[in-house]
């Protein structure tokens, strides 16, 4: 056994897995073998769920099926309701609000004594918890600004349904797709540090509940989920300045500031999200005719580019086209995350399930660095 000091795991292999693939050094991303591009252009995200829970894409029957089951346990109980009602009134984050609730969820599961080794009662969990997920942000969303929560709408697709009880209208064709690429384009990454934690606690033999809640927990932290939030304050804050796009971005750099949405773990290049993502903002300014965040984004990639970031290794992510795509759809910024964890789900279900089936308790070692043999003072002479 080696001890060398491997800080964050970083480049150690733990499992071995069927469902995403990445090249980081050219930028390609595929799930069970598809190119995200052309799963991001022809296929949905039910179809994408199905693909990353069953191991291949549906034919038209099942995805009929399998839209009509997940869209079937959208609804929440009003128990749910009022808890969201409290985290309203103290003023809760929405990832912590989204974290609480679906713990909760556990209490109304209709298979709560299911065995984690049955792998199709998993899944049905794991439908159940990912169909809910939309219902529970946008009731919170809903009820923080003195709303009434809108019944979920089995005729919509999975994205459609949100951004309508997000918003209370049926959302245009151009919005409905963007908005289903990007819950297909977040669907899953590899051993990232949200899944690996799903992953663990799913090694534990613990339930679908206790991954998925955990999964939540990792990525709310500004070091993985929080970027797309942190590009847009950028943008605004740009807006608000008297500085061009790139003028901010160079003075931000003097100043030793980070540009958000810069930079990945894994891609050395331009991520083929990002690529995806500034496609359909370039589709979505042309149809709204505001192109302000397209030229912002755009400008400033375009100069650290020139300044040779990519040739470090240092280039765009998904986040840096992300949180402007769901600025176009009308979604609130401190949801950017939450819709992050409404789609990574997807993955962190499939992950344990696989994981699941060839089990072995997750339990690395640590280096002990601190003192030994000391005695132990009785407390009337410390």
């Amino acid at each position: 056994m080696s001890d060398e000091l491997q800080r964050g795991l970083e480049g150690v292999l733990v499992a071995e897995s069927d469902l995403s693939y990445i090249d980081g050094e050219v930028g390609e991303l595929q799930y069970r073998g598809y190119p995200i591009e052309d799963l991001a252009r022809n296929a949905t995200f039910e179809e994408v769920l199905y693909l990353l829970w069953h191991g291949e894409l549906p034919d038209r029957d099942a995805l009929a099926a399998f839209s009509e089951s997940l869209a079937a346990e959208h609804a929440v109980d009003d128990a749910v309701i009022e808890t969201l009602e409290r985290l309203v009134e103290a003023d809760e984050r929405p990832m912590a609000a989204l974290r609480t609730a679906v713990s909760q969820l556990s209490a109304s599961d209709p298979e709560p004594d299911a065995d984690p080794e049955d792998f199709e009662a998993s899944l049905r969990k794991g439908r159940r918890i990912t169909a809910k997920i939309p219902t529970i942000l946008a009731a919170f969303d809903r009820l923080r600004q003195g709303k009434e929560p809108l019944e979920p709408r089995e005729d919509l697709s999975y994205a459609g349904n949100f951004l309508y009880m997000l918003t209370g209208a049926e959302p245009d064709d151009v919005s409905e797709e963007t908005f289903d690429m990007a819950l297909t384009l977040h669907a899953d990454h590899g051993f990232n540090a949200s899944t690996f934690t799903s992953i663990v606690i799913g090694s534990t033999m613990a339930d679908l509940y206790s991954s998925v809640t955990g999964g939540i927990g990792a990525l709310s932290g500004p070091l993985h989920g929080g970027a797309n939030q942190d590009v847009m304050e950028m943008l605004f804050e740009i807006d608000e300045s008297d500085k061009d796009p790139v003028q901010w971005a160079k003075d931000a750099r003097n100043d030793g500031v980070r540009i958000p949405g810069w930079g990945h773990r894994v891609y050395k290049t331009k991520d083929p999200r990002a690529k995806i993502l500034q496609g359909k903002l370039e589709d979505l300014a042309a149809a709204s005719g505001g192109s302000k965040w397209l030229d912002y984004t755009t400008e400033i990639e375009a100069y650290l580019t020139d300044e040779g970031l990519v040739e470090k290794g240092i280039a765009p992510n998904v986040d840096f086209y992300s949180g402007s795509v769901y600025d176009h759809l009308g979604i609130p910024m401190d949801l950017y995350t939450p819709i992050f964890a409404m789609s990574r789900a997807g993955g962190w279900i499939a992950h344990v399930v696989e994981y699941q089936e060839d089990n072995r308790l997750i339990r690395p070692l640590s280096r002990y660095t601190g003192p030994r043999d000391q005695e132990v003072t009785p407390i009337d002479e410390r």
